[in-house]
């Protein structure tokens, strides 16, 4: 008997922990969309638009954060996370894990538009040029692997 409890008592603790382990995930994923959106709208386009002063250290900081989300982003969604429950306006889509190769490809462009950024941003003339593409890129994969929450 007493080893039925035991064992029942632990399966109800390895449940719940996968469910915080996923609910983590969650919460990680936002958090580096979110610093994303920060450094792409808030810093390199605001720059582009001439809503702050072109600022190189600022440009390499926001890189830098992109260039590791795009490290981050082929384990960032694991099996899963598939249908886990998202706060806020957006979910991932299941489209994630149904086109995994489509998703692959969407982050190695990422990837790779954020690593020639680096290497050519160096002025507010090649920061006009190249921002557009970065976010062309991270909107790309919205459209498809991203859900608005109704």
């Amino acid at each position: 008997m007493k080893r039925t409890v035991v064992v029942a008592a632990a399966a109800l603790l390895l449940g719940a922990g996968a469910v915080m382990a996923q609910d983590n995930l969650v919460k990680q994923s936002q958090d580096i969309m979110k610093a994303n959106a920060k450094n792409l709208g808030g810093v390199l386009i605001a720059m582009v638009k001439g809503e702050k002063p072109y600022d190189q250290a600022a440009v390499n900081a926001a890189l830098a954060q992109l260039e590791d989300t795009a490290k981050k982003l082929p384990t960032m969604y694991p099996a899963s996370m598939k249908g886990a429950k998202y706060e806020g306006d957006y979910s991932a889509s299941p489209k994630i894990w149904e086109d995994h190769a489509g998703f692959q490809a969407k982050i190695d462009s990422f990837a790779k538009v954020v690593t020639e950024a680096k290497a050519k941003i160096k002025d507010l003339d090649s920061l006009k040029a190249t921002a557009p593409g970065i976010g062309k890129e991270c909107g790309g994969c919205h459209e498809t692997y991203r859900l608005k929450n109704s």
